[in-house]
């Protein structure tokens, strides 16, 4: 039996998963289909290549796909990146690595729900029939070069009427050497031939000092229930100190200047979230989305210089790194909210060993309410507590992660632990906590006190009962 592997967050089958690569999402209700593509290793001296998982109706039950993108010729590694519709089927835009440098490719898939179809456990399969790939589409160009990491969604039509129709394409990328990596933007008719529209630029307070590695951006856009406006919602990590750092800014993108209106702000607080990928859906769906979207992020105690065999599910399980459920997120105020995709529930109680807690609190100064995770022994191996003005996620490893809250947050809490991962969400969704842990033998159960008049008004569990 396996301890450490999730039930209900993706992982690869074998190997080495090193982030999303693309999410994409068709159908309503019960014919609703996820696609996660993701960058991995089958092994550790192998190059990264797409492989690909499908979940039907919810977003917590996948079954393992054939690969879609292998390295072929001279690549070195093929790298994550984004997914488009186009007509019935999806681009997958990812990024060829060659010793010479990077380049943006781009390879189609004609009916992304049939990827699934006669698996392959041939550990060397020929994707060539999965997806057709259609070459280069951003290769060096006005003393640019060495392309990577693309974000590809629908431009707009008209700049000055966000709720107008879309037209063409708009790419967000990373250029120039690793260790120097400039976020660049580029835009398209066809999605075929790109324009480079310039080095991405900021103008207001950004909040954080950007003169460091900044990589993977993503932009998401969502209608701010509070003033109605359709906002940007501008992604990128930070790369620094031997820890990735993934924040988000809200604001508008003009060519290749993002004003700023609210100043860059952690995506997640726990110890291990990293790279956030946005949903993409079929071009029908998306003018209805802007109320809200969905988020998934990478789960890994290491950066992209560090060493994921060190996890003890590697040499016990033969796996490496998560990735996170996803977050239904909404913009308030220009203020993102995550909070668990629908059906969560359902899904623990499907499952053979993860656990759900969920309180609605009233916690006042002075007063806390504390959530042990027990491991097999019955002991407390993570403690969570809400103070009030902030939560405190400890692994009891000596190095605690923390969010403030706000006032004007909801006092309620939910805990969801799954195998060698544990999501924490708290204020109403103003802050997510994203963890991985490696308890004893499991986790045994969920043990929650109140302290100095804080209560516990209301409390629901689910999942498996030891």
């Amino acid at each position: 039996m396996t301890v450490y592997r999730p039930e209900l967050h993706v992982t690869a089958e074998r190997g080495i998963l090193e982030g999303p690569a693309g999410i994409y999402r068709t159908g309503k209700a019960a014919e609703r289909m996820w696609n996660m593509f993701y960058q991995y290793r089958p092994t550790p001296d192998a190059p990264s290549r797409w492989g690909h998982q499908q979940s039907e109706e919810d977003a917590f039950s996948w079954v393992d796909c054939n690969d879609v993108i292998v390295p072929v010729g001279g690549e070195i590694a093929v790298r994550a990146g984004s997914i488009s519709p186009a007509g019935d089927g999806v681009d997958l835009f990812f990024t060829s690595a060659t010793a010479a440098g990077s380049t943006i490719q781009v390879a189609h898939v004609p009916h992304v729900n049939e990827l699934c179809s006669d698996l392959d456990d041939d550990a060397d399969l020929d994707v060539s029939g999965a997806a057709a790939r259609l070459g280069a589409v951003v290769e060096d160009v006005a003393g640019v070069s060495n392309f990577r990491s693309p974000c590809v969604v629908p431009d707009w039509d008209a700049d000055t009427d966000r709720d107008d129709d879309h037209d063409g394409w708009l790419m967000l990328a990373v250029s120039g050497p690793e260790t120097a990596p400039k976020p660049v933007v580029l835009t398209s008719d066809d999605g075929r031939d790109w324009k480079l529209e310039g080095v991405l630029e900021f103008e207001g307070d950004t909040g954080f000092d950007l003169d460091t590695s900044l990589v993977a951006p993503r932009i998401v856009r969502l209608r701010d229930e509070v003033d109605g406006q359709i906002r940007d919602v501008l992604f990128v990590t930070l790369e620094r100190d031997g820890k990735d750092t993934a924040v988000y800014a809200v604001g508008e993108l003009r060519g290749h200047t993002f004003r700023v209106d609210t100043p860059f702000t952690i995506v997640d607080h726990g110890h291990d979230f990293t790279r956030p990928r946005n949903t993409t859906y079929s071009l029908a769906e998306t003018a209805k989305l802007y109320e809200r979207a969905y988020l998934y992020g990478f789960m890994t105690n290491t950066d992209r210089a560090g060493d994921p065999t060190q996890e003890p599910n590697w040499d016990a399980e033969g796996w490496a790194n998560a990735l996170t459920l996803p977050r239904r997120i909404t913009l308030q105020g220009g203020r993102l909210y995550q909070v668990p995709a629908p059906g969560l529930p359902d899904a623990v109680d499907s499952t053979d060993r993860a656990r759900m807690w969920a309180g609605l609190c009233e916690v006042a100064p002075g007063a806390s309410v504390v959530v042990e995770v027990l491991d097999g022994d019955g002991e407390p191996g993570v403690e969570i507590t809400h103070s009030g003005d902030q939560i405190v996620l400890d692994r009891k490893d000596g190095s605690p992660a923390s969010a403030e809250l706000h006032d004007d947050d909801e006092d309620n809490i939910t805990v969801i632990v799954d195998g060698a991962t544990i999501e924490v969400y708290a204020g109403g969704g103003s802050v997510v906590m994203s963890s991985r842990v490696w308890l004893n033998d499991g986790c045994s159960g969920i043990r929650t006190r109140a302290y100095n008049g804080a209560e516990i008004h209301s409390e629901w569990r689910r999942g498996y009962v030891r």
